[in-house]
């Protein structure tokens, strides 16, 4: 089958998307790739003579690109007789279903979390819910990754198929528990559990909370680590320096060594507003660690409240990041307990299963996975 994948960037393609490339050309398919090139494509659609297709793809909706990529991508479709068009991200999906209306190729596309969800912006529903249920009828199979999308997809959705996979699938390969980065420069004794947070400095990821929330607990012995950059870096260093905790919180920017740090981390802390299925978070269930994270769609999927971690309502602040951390900080037993629970419940995302869970979509329709 000839089988065309689409992303709005090429960051999504390199990010996610490989092995289930690689997955349908063990299978004998032609697979193409159709973005727009934020970050230099890996080596691997090269080595595998992969022809890509560079579509003017905007992030912004209303970017007057989109046009144009719209324009070009209808001229793709009409020229390339493909049987299966993937596509993933909301703008290249929204554009791709669009230009599809009358093709004969059958749309696949994967929501990497809807913009529209509990406790969204109202905004957010008048803007992108009438989008996406107007154009669900171009939609042969609809694959979501978290429950709630699914849920609401099959009730007020009306794609042909609609299917729910855990997520794009979480690659281990680099992951040796064993291989611990030092922390040691950073604690202030050899007692200091280590609690770690991986993410844009944005609004969004809230980090903000967690600092104001451990300032609470001052006196416990702790740090806190921050992988991430972003546009709030310089507010986060100032709020850490006027609640006196340079010497417990620590900004460490960009990091290659994540692996190695969630490794050496004992609790993950994941306070953000909004997820799609957070990978961070699969990541740190992978290496044993109990998660505190935001009581959200996406989350939820990952973390059962006082099984593997615990689930915090973002505006209760009786039952906050600070109450439960010091939970975890003063029951090693629990912290251990709730870690082990992370490493089974992580099986069914790790990326294995997942393309074990695509071939079977892709059988439906006859493609002979």
């Amino acid at each position: 089958m000839k089988i065309l994948y689409v992303t709005t960037i090429s960051n999504t393609l390199n990010a996610f998307l490989i092995p289930h490339i690689q997955m349908l050309l063990d299978k004998g398919h032609e697979v193409s790739i159709a973005c727009s090139i934020q970050q230099p494509l890996n080596t691997f659609f090269k080595d595998k003579d992969i022809p890509i297709y560079i579509i003017p793809f905007d992030r912004s909706p209303l970017s007057k690109n989109n046009r144009v990529a719209y324009n070009e991508f209808k001229s793709l479709i009409k020229n390339e007789d493909f049987d299966i068009i993937h596509t993933h991200t909301p703008v290249a999906s929204m554009i791709v279903r669009m230009a599809c209306k009358k093709s004969k190729s059958r749309v696949f596309y994967t929501a990497h979390g809807f913009h529209f969800f509990h406790g969204a912006p109202i905004v957010n529903w008048l803007v992108y819910y009438p989008i996406e249920k107007f154009l669900a009828r171009y939609t042969d199979t609809l694959i979501t990754i978290n429950d709630e999308d699914y849920h609401r997809a099959k009730k007020k959705l009306h794609a042909k198929n609609i299917y729910h996979v855990h997520g794009v699938g979480l690659s281990t390969q680099n992951f040796n528990v064993s291989l611990k980065t030092d922390l040691s420069q950073f604690k202030n004794s050899d007692d200091d559990l280590v609690f770690l947070s991986i993410g844009e400095l944005n609004s969004n990821k809230n980090h903000e909370q967690v600092i104001n929330e451990l300032w609470k607990i001052r006196d416990k012995k702790f740090i806190y680590l921050i992988c991430g950059i972003g546009e709030k870096a310089d507010y986060l260093n100032k709020l850490i320096q006027s609640k006196s905790l340079e010497n417990k919180i620590f900004l460490l920017g960009y990091r290659k060594d994540i692996p190695n740090i969630i490794a050496a981390s004992d609790v993950y802390i994941h306070p953000s507003k909004r997820e799609g299925l957070p990978v961070s978070v699969m990541e740190a269930m992978y290496a044993k660690l109990p998660i505190c994270g935001s009581n959200i769609r996406g989350i939820r999927d990952l973390v059962v409240h006082n099984k593997n971690g615990f689930l915090v309502d973002l505006d209760d602040m009786s039952n906050s990041f600070s109450y439960y951390l010091k939970i975890l900080i003063e029951n090693k037993k629990i912290r251990n307990e709730m870690g082990n629970e992370s490493s089974k419940m992580i099986v069914p995302f790790i990326e294995e299963n997942v393309i074990e869970e695509l071939k079977k979509i892709y059988l439906d329709f006859g493609s002979e996975i």
